[in-house]
């Protein structure tokens, strides 16, 4: 488990179903030069092709997959989620299949499922467990209670949870701050999920490190965002750095397990945001980032 804990920044595969599997090969690659050996996949990425081309290459190269950690996601269906027990036997089998692969490092529940009965999740874990085909399990989007509630029927510790979270996206910090204010900042929207995590060990891994918005894409020069991408600018300088390094250390300054989950394709951006794990930001450095969006502090 360490290995994976010891991860800093994961590859996110999602959008590498459009490459050829030779890019996709310089990529991981390129990673793994880097010191980059974790890779998050699900099952609905590109309906399957990202973890199809992901086993092309590890076919194509002997010996590859025992240098990789391997996460893939499981749970969301066309327009609902699915969390039943058939349904994540059945993911898992595929994913294994497209990515040539015996078993999993990691397997994710995408999305809770309102419908999800805990005691066959529990059994489908018990199942993949027994067979050797998944060694760890964590969740995704997930709040405390659904984690409490899945972890109280399943044996397996639940080591991850993936969440959404950018110096824009910083919801789970903002509740932090504003405990007991009469403002929308003080609405939990997430029941301490921080709190929570660095307590029970799990590891939090942030998705779209660098995006404002689904509708705003990345904040990254978003005239919108102008007085971040100053501050942006001004520790890049300092550190010698490029702006996503600076974004991506201000989350892993955190003081937590935590993780940034990157999806660039492109070699020389990776290498770029690689250099975020040798950044330490101040506390003022850090704090300056977030009030250039969120504001004053309480």
């Amino acid at each position: 488990m360490d290995k994976i804990f010891n991860s800093k920044i994961i590859l996110g595969c999602m959008r590498t179903s459009n490459l050829s599997v030779q890019e996709l090969e310089n990529l991981i690659f390129a990673a793994l030069d880097l010191g980059i050996n974790f890779f998050d996949h699900a099952d609905i990425y590109g309906r399957g092709k990202a973890e199809s081309l992901f086993g092309d290459v590890i076919e194509k190269n002997q010996g590859l997959r025992e240098k990789l950690i391997i996460q893939t996601k499981c749970g969301i269906k066309n327009g609902y989620y699915d969390n039943s027990k058939e349904h994540i036997l059945y993911s898992v089998d595929e994913s294994l299949k497209r990515l040539k692969a015996n078993y999993l490092d990691v397997l994710l529940l995408h999305r809770p499922d309102a419908l999800m009965e805990v005691e066959e999740i529990a059994e489908a874990f018990n199942t993949l467990k027994k067979q050797n085909l998944v060694r760890y399990f964590g969740v995704s989007n997930m709040n405390p209670s659904q984690i409490s509630l899945l972890q109280k029927y399943i044996d397996e510790k639940l080591i991850i949870n993936q969440i959404q979270l950018s110096i824009v996206h910083s919801v789970i910090l903002d509740q932090f701050f504003n405990f007991n204010m009469a403002n929308n900042k003080a609405c939990d929207r997430d029941g301490g999920i921080l709190e929570y995590s660095k307590a029970n060990n799990i590891m939090l891994q942030a998705w779209s490190v660098l995006q404002a918005s689904w509708e705003e894409g990345t904040f990254l020069n978003n005239p919108n965002y102008q007085k971040l991408n100053e501050e942006l600018n001004k520790l890049a300088q300092k550190y010698n750095a490029t702006p996503e390094a600076i974004a991506v250390s201000w989350i892993l300054r955190i003081p937590t397990k935590i993780a940034a989950v990157v999806g660039t394709t492109k070699v020389n951006r990776l290498e770029n945001i690689a250099k975020a794990e040798d950044i330490k930001l101040l506390r003022e450095e850090w704090y300056a980032l977030y009030k250039s969006v969120k504001g004053l502090l309480p």
